[in-house]
């Protein structure tokens, strides 16, 4: 199927080949970790093992959501993530070296090696995650507070999963970035399922933008995964919140290519389901939608090399930095 007009022109060249570029390095990074990750965790999977010891919560086929909104924030825009975060890390600029040190538990890390891979934080572009389910929605709200109490026109983006869309801090913070009318956009990543729950089990409308409506405020929905379409809706959610017109909630249908941590055995999924979704990978989609703009192979191919060797040079600088000192533990810390 050809690709229409509106759609070849509803992102400029520029920062489709940005989001294209994000897009090849964050599934590159994600598709590296998972070698890395099970490095010494055979025969048997041990998750304490290995030279990333610890949980492991991939993002590989969710890159849409990340790239389509960060496409649309500056440095001074604050982003949230929850535990599955490398995604919207890499999209906001985040350090490559150092959190991909800090996901090694090496002392060059952005937490020197003490957080891990669901515990990073880059005030330099105002990037943190965390892994309780929706505890960064508030955080955001704060930082939107922060911005507008300033007179500044910085927004803050809280990314969430569909299942933290039933929590009480999603309803109790939107309630209060309503009355308040912060500069605060919520976006729900929807890849069916909380854990191993499927969206239908637990969610009773079905799509969280619908939710927007009972706070009186607005609410996309992003369909298919599509990376245009997100850009699309991120980019009227952000003016908004800059103009002073209050928080949105987007939410986009995604997909999760691999299970909710390493070491899953999805049994919940059936066998057709995960093939069939990399069918539609959102990479391939946008790659076409760049050549049909008239880009040639061999540039394509070039953005794609500078990506991929900046992630395999975070990845050597991990390995050779050096692990903290056993004292190190009792630094950074607060004490009574």
């Amino acid at each position: 199927m050809s690709i229409s007009e509106e759609k070849k022109t509803a992102v400029p060249l520029e920062k489709m080949k940005w989001m294209y570029s994000e897009m090849v390095k964050i599934r590159y990074y994600e598709d590296q970790m998972v070698e890395v990750y099970s490095e010494g965790k055979a025969p048997v999977f041990n998750i304490g093992a290995g030279t990333v010891p610890g949980e492991m919560h991939l993002a590989t086929g969710q890159e849409p959501a990340a790239v389509g909104m960060c496409a649309h924030l500056t440095k001074e825009d604050t982003v949230t993530a929850p535990h599955r975060p490398h995604h919207h890390a890499i999209a906001k600029g985040v350090d490559l070296k150092k959190m991909t040190a800090e996901i090694f538990g090496r002392k060059t890390g952005l937490g020197k090696g003490k957080g891990g891979h669901m515990h990073l934080f880059d005030p330099a572009v105002k990037f943190s995650c965390g892994g309780i389910v929706a505890a960064g929605i508030p955080h955001a709200a704060g930082a939107a507070m922060a911005a507008r109490m300033k007179g500044t026109d910085a927004v803050a983006v809280a990314f969430i999963g569909e299942g933290a869309a039933n929590a009480g801090a999603f309803h109790e913070t939107l309630n209060l970035a309503a009355l308040w009318n912060l500069p605060l956009i919520v976006v729900v990543e929807d890849n069916a399922y909380g854990i191993s729950v499927p969206k239908k089990a637990s969610t009773s409308v079905e799509s969280n933008d619908k939710r927007a409506g009972a706070y009186g405020i607005a609410g996309a929905y992003v369909k298919d995964n599509d990376p245009v379409a997100m850009y699309k809706a991120s980019e009227e959610a952000v003016t908004r919140a800059r103009d002073g017109q209050g928080p949105t909630i987007i939410e986009i249908e995604t997909y999760r290519f691999l299970g909710h941590f390493q070491g899953d055995p999805e049994l919940y999924r059936d066998k057709e389901e995960v093939p069939g979704l990399r069918q539609q990978d959102p990479i391939l989609k946008l790659k076409k939608q760049l050549l049909d703009s008239g880009m040639e192979d061999a540039e394509i191919e070039k953005m794609e090399k500078a990506a991929k060797q900046e992630v395999d040079e975070a990845y050597e600088f991990a390995r050779n930095s050096e692990f903290p000192e056993a004292d190190d533990a009792l630094r950074d810390v607060f004490t009574s």
